[in-house]
């Protein structure tokens, strides 16, 4: 395989079908970065288990790309030829680990949306998202369970754990206003049938966390400036570095295989 970076010509569908697979695909990295390191053995392979499942549909999203694409090009072309203005991903995805409260408020937040999105794709009319939806969405309604248990427990836990969900809270809500932004091409795949309109699961995103943060004895932020930028390519310096890892070997060893 060769390692030059990919040149790619995006149609509407391949753009929409690349957000849902980069956001896997980078959520999963970040998350696999706890393997041998969770505060306890149960967790450490439950966060490993959530890392391989959003491995798993970006596999499954990034297949159906080079589908679209054509051009001979392979789910690995996508993972491991792209530059970091290329990805689609979602800023709140890529933001750091930072102490394990903060990578459950990720998980909450990013969970809370993408279990009821996918939920609402497998009514798509593009039957290969349907299928592909259909079983991820069993797997993120169990992300959003795990995530929210541990967040109600560090919340209403002691000062310490409740201070941190707070600091969490206040540092990712400005990530997730992008999770709900519609551009001109995917306003025209929602019109068709193709994708879900983010912007109608709004209301049951509001209810799912203000659910999920009274049992913490949280608030949820209201309005306020919103981080974006990620959908058009415009990324954090995190990104950077999690490419530079994620793809060292393809880009060192071209056409490595195991």
């Amino acid at each position: 395989m060769p390692t030059t970076s990919l040149s790619l010509t995006e149609t509407p569908l391949l753009a929409g079908i690349l957000r849902r697979a980069d956001d896997a695909l980078i959520l999963g990295h970040r998350l696999s970065e706890w393997c041998g390191h969770a505060p306890m053995l149960e967790e450490d392979i439950a966060l490993a288990n959530i890392a391989l499942d959003c491995v798993g549909q970006a596999r499954s999203f990034y297949a159906y790309a080079a589908e679209v694409a054509g051009e001979g090009l392979s789910e690995d072309d996508f993972a491991y030829r792209r530059e970091v203005g290329q990805y689609r991903n979602c800023l709140l995805v890529e933001q750091p680990n930072g102490d394990f409260a903060a990578t459950i408020m990720r998980q909450v937040l990013f969970s809370a949306f993408i279990d009821p999105y996918h939920r609402a794709l497998t009514a798509s009319r593009d039957a290969a998202l349907a299928a592909i939806a259909a079983k991820a969405e069993k797997e993120t309604a169990y992300h959003l369970r795990h995530s929210g248990e541990w967040l109600i427990r560090l919340g209403d836990g002691t000062d310490e754990s409740h201070a941190r969900a707070r600091a969490a809270l206040d540092e990712l809500w400005p990530y997730t206003g992008e999770l709900f932004e519609v551009d001109a091409a995917e306003a025209a795949l929602i019109e068709a049938g193709t994708l879900p309109d983010p912007r109608a699961l709004r209301t049951e995103f509001d209810a799912t966390l203000d659910h999920i943060l009274s049992e913490a004895t949280l608030t949820r932020p209201t309005g306020g400036w919103m981080q974006s930028g990620g959908r058009a390519g415009r990324h954090s310096e995190h990104l950077g570095f999690i490419l530079s890892d994620l793809q060292y070997l393809q880009r060192a060893h071209p056409g490595a295989t195991w």
